[in-house]
């Protein structure tokens, strides 16, 4: 019987090597990375798809050695900020979630296409939640009508 790696052309098992070898990621043990993950998210702008960014930002927060109060606390806040931006974005877009890990925070910015972009209202009862659960929250509205808000959620703080 004839194995696997028998049976591929040189180039092909060469090729195969060189990723495994050379450019396979590298697991870094928490605490020692030197610059940020990126991971991004992007669903249709509807409600019904906020609980798979609620997982995902628990998720990521978990792997951050954040504590379970402060994973609840940030899968609140974000569930706050897309209903803030659902209620303005054009119905058939996509929301779309960057969350950017640092050693000890994470940086997430949500974002919608509206149809009339304007800056979420900053002395509402929603934004004053907001911000007592992430730390740190702006928003801007950008090229495309493109409406964001950006919070940032410290390990301990």
């Amino acid at each position: 019987m004839q194995s696997v790696a028998g049976a591929m052309p040189a180039s092909e098992l060469n090729r195969r090597r060189d990723v495994t070898e050379d450019t396979a990621a590298t697991t870094a043990p928490p605490g020692s990375r030197d610059t940020a993950d990126y991971v991004q998210v992007k669903m249709p702008a509807e409600s019904a798809y906020l609980s798979v960014l609620r997982t995902a930002a628990a998720g990521l927060a978990a792997r951050l050695d954040f504590t379970l109060d402060e994973i609840e606390d940030l899968r609140i806040a974000i569930d706050e900020a897309c209903a803030m931006l659902l209620a303005q974005a054009i119905p058939g877009t996509d929301l779309e979630c960057v969350f950017e890990l640092g050693i000890d925070q994470v940086k997430i910015t949500v974002s919608v296409t509206a149809a009339q972009a304007r800056m979420p209202a900053r002395d509402t009862f929603a934004w004053t939640v907001l911000s007592a659960l992430a730390g740190t929250v702006d928003s801007r509205v950008g090229p495309d009508d493109r409406v964001s808000i950006m919070l940032a959620k410290r390990r301990g703080g």
